[in-house]
């Protein structure tokens, strides 16, 4: 089981809104006359997209109103910037989905970085069109759905995997190498809340065998991409990125060995930063408010 975490109430807002003068200045003054306790606070300016970002973790204090009080009253100040706006409890652990096919180890990676605590989420459960990981989820004390799919029935399929998403009350559905492609409707509905792992630096080496065709272009660096899910093939979002030099002395097999420590590492990344909420989308990118 997970490690126990700290129940001092401590909350994250997080901001996305047209630039201008006189936001964190708005934002830090409303929470001092609420009595809270700003422990953190990152923000960016984009002067391309013209928005700003920001992330803001305080803890109430003994005069603070309830979370729903701090909304209300904190609706006004987002109207009055046009912001999207959200308020999350820093320490709820949001209830992971993992979707996997064959290839383990981004699964095991995450699992165990669950079980010891390392990362601050509920595995609700593990999905898979392939039977052969249902005994590692069994191992982790996690629940397993072999949900089966072919072309015919695709839509199917998906109909159960977004029941078990709202049955379950999963905030984030992760990819862990799950090798089919995702509707544009089910991308649609996960939008934001879907991440996916790819076995290189978006858009190259697409398809099968992405590490024989690395060996027969004589790469010198693997790398991994992880980003949200969207109905553009592999053009979401990216959250995470990172890279691991490699020479003419690898073959296929090394390759591939280099690539699933990469693609684990980045993917745990990945799921990290969205959980702590300092993933906010800009247009086609991401800005990551560590």
């Amino acid at each position: 089981m997970p490690a126990p975490q700290s129940t001092e109430p401590l909350y994250i807002l997080t901001i996305s809104c047209p630039d201008a003068v006189g936001i964190v200045a708005a934002v830090a003054g409303f929470l001092a006359d609420r009595d809270a306790f700003i422990t953190e606070s990152t923000h960016f300016g984009d002067a391309v997209t013209n928005r700003f970002f920001m992330r803001t973790v305080f803890a109430p204090g003994a005069t603070s109103p309830p979370p729903d009080g701090f909304a209300h009253a904190f609706s006004r100040i987002a109207e009055r910037f046009e912001m999207v706006w959200g308020l999350h409890e820093a320490h709820r652990r949001e209830r992971v989905l993992i979707m996997v096919g064959k290839a383990e180890h981004c699964l095991n990676d995450l699992l165990y970085r669950y079980r010891t605590g390392e990362l601050a989420i509920d595995v609700a459960a593990v999905v898979s069109n392939h039977p052969v990981l249902a005994p590692l989820a069994e191992w982790h004390g996690v629940p397993f759905h072999h949900l089966p799919v072919t072309v015919e029935t695709r839509a199917e399929q998906e109909a159960a995997l977004l029941r078990l998403v709202a049955d379950l009350s999963v905030d984030l559905v992760v990819l862990a190498r799950y090798m089919q492609i995702l509707s544009p409707p089910t991308c649609e509905r996960l939008k934001g809340r879907c991440i996916n792992i790819h076995h290189s630096f978006l858009p190259g080496f697409r398809g099968a065998r992405p590490y024989h065709q690395a060996h027969e272009r004589g790469v010198k660096l693997i790398g991994a991409t992880a980003h949200y899910v969207t109905p553009e093939l592999d053009e979401g979002p990216i959250i995470e990125q990172a890279v691991e030099r490699v020479d003419h002395s690898y073959d296929p097999d090394a390759l591939a060995a280099v690539g699933r420590d990469i693609e684990s590492i980045v993917l745990a990344r990945a799921v990290r930063l969205h959980v702590e909420h300092r993933v906010l989308i800009n247009g086609r990118k991401t800005v990551v408010l560590r």
